[in-house]
């Protein structure tokens, strides 16, 4: 049986949110660095594992851009904390973060003459897995920001938070947000 990070059993990871769980893979893996074999085309990106996804969205902008090794540790170092602090599988704590902090809806822009006109839509599943990885990544790299706290650290409190639904943390502050606007463009 191969294990995640040679630490953490992915077949008792479950994935309570019935939306997202095509787009939610748990395939175990030995090393998550499959370099984008499976995501060639459009929506094959769901055929990557949900614990590489979100290394390649910790790696995204700035200073750690194509630096996969130093995202691995920092990803590998959060797990760690989250299971001191929770007593739980992180992979588990890390797919409810993403069930919590995927948004639900959002607005599109319609033109009708030469009048834009918001309209409220529902989000697809695989934008929905998409966006909560990108501000759970987002928040961990602001709170970090010229902050003694370490990447891990806030990466660890920022999948803590989110899997709690608690409104201080910064993806579901944004994901609120967003369904905030929705709400009152419908």
């Amino acid at each position: 049986m191969s294990k995640l990070f040679s630490k953490w059993d992915l077949s008792e990871v479950e994935v309570a949110d019935q939306g997202i769980r095509r787009y939610v893979n748990l395939d175990p893996v030995v090393l998550p660095h499959t370099s984008g074999k499976h995501a060639k085309q459009q929506f094959n990106k769901s055929n990557i594992s949900i614990v590489e996804r979100l290394i390649n969205n910790v790696m995204r902008g700035g200073l750690n851009t194509g630096k996969k090794q130093l995202a691995m540790r920092v990803v590998d170092d959060a797990f760690d904390i989250i299971n001191k602090r929770t007593k739980q599988n992180p992979v588990q704590v890390l797919v409810e973060a993403i069930s919590h902090a995927g948004p639900r809806e959002e607005v599109v822009r319609l033109k009708y003459g030469g009048i834009s006109v918001p309209k409220a839509v529902d989000t697809a599943p695989q934008r929905r897995v998409d966006a909560a990885l990108r501000y759970v990544s987002m928040g961990a790299s602001q709170a970090a920001f010229k902050s003694k706290r370490s990447i891990a650290e806030c990466l660890a409190s920022e999948i803590i938070a989110a899997s709690k639904r608690d409104a201080k943390c910064f993806s579901i502050n944004r994901k609120d947000g967003k369904e905030r606007v929705a709400k009152a463009a419908r």
